[in-house]
């Protein structure tokens, strides 16, 4: 697949942990493109915080903001779009990421995942109130294949943010940079 068969923007999809908000400004900066998070993007379009949301209206609302959120990160080229876990869950959503760009799952061992979200401020992940150890198990394995999709993948278990953006950037297709 060249450059050409698709929209110039750089998808992160992947698990909550894997880096993709960081990867996503590490890689904006590096190229100059604008940076759009996709759960930013939803707190300012529902004029709530996504905790907010998940109480107030629940998942299917959440999830109803994230395609939203998504159409608009994508209305546009030359961005890097970092999406929320489970932005994959939605055909529509998946399709529309193909269509409007170069699409990576960033991925990482379950230790390590668990890590990272543990050390995560309590009660910004909706999704793993109570036993986040088994919540992320579930989740994990709910969406083994959630992440297929994607034209690459980069591995962060041991690698820093700049390593992965490296990575990245020298996977681009020719006529990108």
């Amino acid at each position: 697949m060249s450059g050409s068969d698709f929209g110039m923007n750089i998808i992160l999809v992947g698990f909550m942990g894997t880096g993709k908000s960081t990867v996503s400004r590490l890689l904006s900066e590096r190229l100059g493109w604008e940076c759009l998070d996709t759960d930013e993007v939803i707190g300012r379009l529902a004029g709530k915080s996504i905790p907010q949301i998940f109480a107030e209206d629940g998942e299917t609302a959440f999830r109803d903001w994230e395609s939203e959120a998504v159409r608009e990160a994508l209305s546009a080229e030359r961005r890097i779009v970092a999406t929320g876990g489970g932005a994959v869950l939605r055909e529509s959503n998946r399709l529309q990421m193909l269509e409007r760009g170069r699409v990576v799952a960033l991925t990482a061992d379950k230790a390590s995942l668990i890590r990272r979200v543990t050390s995560a401020a309590e009660g910004t992940r909706p999704l793993l109130a109570g036993d986040a150890e088994a919540r992320v198990s579930q989740l994990l394995e709910s969406r083994r294949h959630a992440y297929d999709f994607a034209h690459a993948r980069v591995d962060t278990t041991d690698k820093s943010p700049e390593e992965v953006a490296e990575e990245l950037l020298r996977g681009l297709p020719e006529g990108w940079l």
